[in-house]
């Protein structure tokens, strides 16, 4: 029965492998034209490769911008939290306790560049208004000129005196005029 099987599929098979072998083969035109398909299917094949990789390539760029970016605004944040200097009454000298804080605000204006702060200059109430935004004046450049010692450029600094204008804290005890005689790092 399975020897019928096979007879039967030669049978079948025969006159078909026969009309095939008889066939002419394909003439030099259609081969050239083959060729020609072929190598126009490569050459769309390696754009296309070229142009996914420039796209990996240029996202992967972006991505490294945007992370630096973050990078850069969570230092300004961490900054922007230690941002206060406070000066001894009737003073512009900064204290050295201070220096660690404006060095760190050095360090990042340095390596950021593109990055512009203004130093406001603020006194307690005990003084003219004249008098308080002068002082206030010496707090702001005092704050400047030591960061720009540090090697930040005078391009990245501007200065602001408030004198007793913006209190930090309201009224007149000690403390609070403590907390009013203060030069702060105000990033923009």
């Amino acid at each position: 029965m399975q020897m019928n099987k096979v007879m039967k599929s030669f049978i079948i098979a025969l006159p078909v492998v026969t009309m095939m072998a008889c066939s002419s083969g394909p003439s030099e035109e259609e081969l050239a034209a083959e060729r020609n398909r072929v190598a126009q299917e490569q050459a769309e094949a390696e754009r296309q490769a070229r142009e996914a990789e420039a796209e990996r390539v240029q996202a992967e760029a972006a991505q490294r911008v945007e992370r630096m970016k973050e990078i850069v605004e969570e230092q300004k944040a961490a900054l922007k939290q230690e941002q206060t200097v406070y000066f001894d009454f009737d003073r512009s000298t900064i204290k050295a306790e201070f220096q660690t804080l404006l060095d760190k605000h050095a360090e990042f204006l340095v390596q950021n560049p593109d990055q512009n702060v203004v130093i406001e200059g603020h006194t307690d109430q005990r003084g003219t208004p004249e008098y308080n935004i002068a002082l206030g004046e010496r707090r702001a450049q005092a704050v400047e000129t030591y960061l720009m010692n540090a090697g930040v450029s005078s391009s990245q600094i501007s200065t602001v005196s408030y004198g007793e204008e913006k209190p930090a804290v309201m009224g007149s005890t000690e403390y609070a005029m403590a907390q009013n005689r203060r030069g702060i790092v105000v990033y923009q």
